[in-house]
């Protein structure tokens, strides 16, 4: 039977390999893409009260998951709920809402829409 630290002591033997994920999140400061990101999918409101949505960055690191690994949408869902290091990567526990399929879709597409956007803060970003 797992014990109260089982979760804790299975990521420490996870990263003593130094999986790739934790060596992408050394390199790349993540929050430089947040506030892009939030501007070019900002949406208001319709109306108060309703399920807050995802972390969007969190979701744009879903995306890179899915480039890195070549996952479908489908199986991006069930990889991140069945492994530690794409959670460690998202930032999840175990137990934390996973988008599903159709939100991850969503996402995808919704940021195709505003691309242009989100590459033309980032070239500014780059050029200061």
């Amino acid at each position: 039977m797992p014990g109260l630290f089982a979760y804790e002591e299975q990521l420490e033997k996870i990263n003593a390999h130094q999986p790739p994920l934790n060596r992408l999140d050394e390199m790349i400061d993540w929050e430089m893409f947040r506030n892009p990101i939030e501007e070019a999918l900002y949406v208001e409101p319709k109306a108060p009260g309703g399920r807050p949505p995802y972390d969007r960055l969190m979701m744009f690191k879903i995306l890179i998951l899915q480039k890195y690994y070549n996952l479908s949408d489908e199986q991006t869902e069930f990889q991140i709920k069945d492994r530690l290091s794409f959670m460690q990567f998202l930032g999840l526990q175990i137990g934390d809402n996973v988008p599903d399929e159709k939100t991850i879709w969503l996402f995808k597409e919704q940021l195709k829409e505003n691309i242009t956007a989100l590459t033309k803060q980032s070239n500014q970003d780059t050029a200061a």
